[in-house]
């Protein structure tokens, strides 16, 4: 067999190239920060010519963009899977709270810190970071709710509690990049707030 016909057989097809591009950007994002995430970092992980990146790829801030919603996705699935071990709205927010501020430092923070400052710049990102964003508020208030309607929490307002936990979560995650006040404190302090919005005993919160 000639060296073109083998060269023709393990060519990549369209679809193949931009899965390979979109994951090696996301390792990119996650390993090194959205702001690692350029041309050419991106064709040295695939083992390709720039050209062919930007071939493939539906621009630069595109492309940053789908890896932020990538890695930012995944955490979110991550955490309601680990949610899932109980029927207990309480303590399902306790394991939330013990996940999300589990690693220290948490790279998919960086990620979510760069989302927001790039996305002054990049439409398309802040497009996506807007909509992750809200994921996050959906499924927080869909906890809270649920702890509602069983009886574990009395009238309250699910959306706004939602808003006010993210809030807290991103900005105690955004101060622990640079280590400031980083300790295992802030889970505790995070669960009193909430369980002040919320009515309950900080104790009831636990995962």
């Amino acid at each position: 067999m000639s060296q073109a016909s083998t060269a023709r057989r393990a060519r990549k097809s369209p679809a193949e190239r931009r899965e390979e591009i979109a994951l090696a950007a996301r390792e990119i994002a996650l390993a090194d920060g959205l702001d690692a995430v350029t041309l050419r970092a991106v064709a040295a992980r695939v083992g390709v010519a720039p050209g062919l990146v930007a071939h493939h790829a539906d621009g630069m801030d595109v492309l940053v963009a789908e890896a932020f919603g990538a890695v930012v996705a995944e955490e979110l699935a991550a955490v309601l899977a680990a949610m899932r071990v109980t029927d207990a709205a309480t303590t399902r927010l306790g394991i939330l709270l013990d996940t999300v501020f589990g690693d220290e430092p948490n790279d998919v923070t960086l990620v979510w810190v760069q989302g927001w400052a790039l996305g002054t710049r990049n439409e398309a990102l802040a497009v996506r970071v807007r909509a992750e964003m809200d994921a996050w508020q959906r499924a927080l208030a869909a906890e809270i709710d649920r702890g509602r309607e069983r009886g574990e929490f009395g009238a309250i307002d699910a959306d706004a509690i939602a808003w006010h936990l993210l809030a807290i979560i991103d900005g105690l995650g955004a101060q622990g990049l640079v280590r400031w006040r980083a300790d295992p404190a802030r889970t505790d302090l995070t669960r009193r707030a909430l369980a002040a919005l919320l009515g309950i005993a900080p104790d009831a919160l636990r995962g």
